[in-house]
């Protein structure tokens, strides 16, 4: 039998963009050749991953798993939501968020990580589940939190099935106390950045750049009214004042009494708030909008 080498394999995934185990074993069962090896693959389904890998994926699932002080949340996407009810993608998405957990949020380093009881990688079990069920799929982003002393609470939104869904949230509480008090006010603001969309913890990690932006145009608003300069310096700085309102969690009001500051909630409760993560399935990402009339007309050769 010819020895299968780096170079074959690595020939043969360019070709097909088929896993490397399954390149492996195409080559083993084809006596090390190229082309019967293509055949082997595409008889099995696995050479397909390749023609789709360009193909616009913003359904899936966001994915959610904790242990101890630290929490993982990872999106993985796919074309449309039919697949999110699918059990081997849905069992992939938790595998992943549980790999994240333990090898950190760097994307390379997950799709490296061994994907259990498979003899493949991550990203090779990826390939080789876009070629079984037949839509493009990509691992999108991942995150992963930590903290000395306290939880790093998990929220899903609509669960489709215990931490999995289309809003996932991470809540990292620090402070002494039980687990089962931190766990329940963790789960809270989990639900808080879930419904309110902070895009920061505090006042210092708001973008320079985009709060001179925004003060600007706060400022062309308010000369417009035709106020003095003494009334729209005092305006601007109010409107400043509910803009934080709006990105900054700790300045945010509590959704689940609708009058404290998110600051004084965990102030009162003995805890800091060192960080979160809200993930929403598919923002951000652009999705193409269907053109009939030109698919009939292409169709058609027109």
């Amino acid at each position: 039998m010819a020895a299968i080498t780096a170079a074959l394999v690595k020939d043969l995934r360019e070709r097909t963009g088929a896993g490397m185990m399954d390149c492996k074993r195409a080559l083993t069962e084809s006596d090390g050749q190229i082309e019967p090896a293509v055949d082997w693959l595409r008889k099995k389904g696995l050479a397909a991953a390749a023609k789709k890998s360009g193909r616009v994926a913003a359904e899936g699932l966001v994915g959610v798993a904790s242990a101890a002080n630290r929490a993982a949340v990872v999106e993985v996407n796919a074309e449309t939501d039919f697949v999110a009810r699918n059990e081997t993608f849905q069992q992939f998405v938790a595998t992943v968020a549980a790999i994240a957990l333990s090898t950190g949020d760097d994307l390379d380093a997950i799709n490296a990580a061994a994907f259990a009881d498979t003899g493949r990688s991550v990203a090779e079990q990826l390939t080789h589940l876009v070629a079984t069920i037949g839509e493009n799929m990509t691992i999108r982003r991942a995150k992963v939190l930590t903290v000395p002393q306290g939880v790093v609470a998990t929220y899903m939104h609509a669960a489709l099935k215990p931490g999995l869904g289309k809003i996932g949230v991470l809540a990292a509480v620090e402070g002494p106390g039980e687990f089962a008090t931190l766990e329940t006010l963790g789960r809270q603001v989990g639900m808080h950045v879930a419904a309110a969309r902070p895009e920061v913890l505090d006042i210092d990690a708001v973008d320079a750049a985009a709060l001179e932006r925004e003060r600007s145009v706060l400022a062309a608003q308010a000369r417009a009214s035709g106020k003095p300069d003494t009334i729209i310096d005092k305006m601007v700085e109010g409107r400043i004042r509910k803009y934080y309102e709006e990105v900054v969690l700790l300045e945010q009001i509590w959704v689940h009494d609708g009058e404290s500051r998110v600051r004084a909630v965990a102030k009162k409760a003995g805890v800091k708030l060192i960080g979160f993560a809200r993930f929403q399935l598919g923002e951000g990402i652009e999705k193409p909008k269907d053109d009939f009339a030109a698919e009939v007309a292409a169709t058609a050769g027109v």
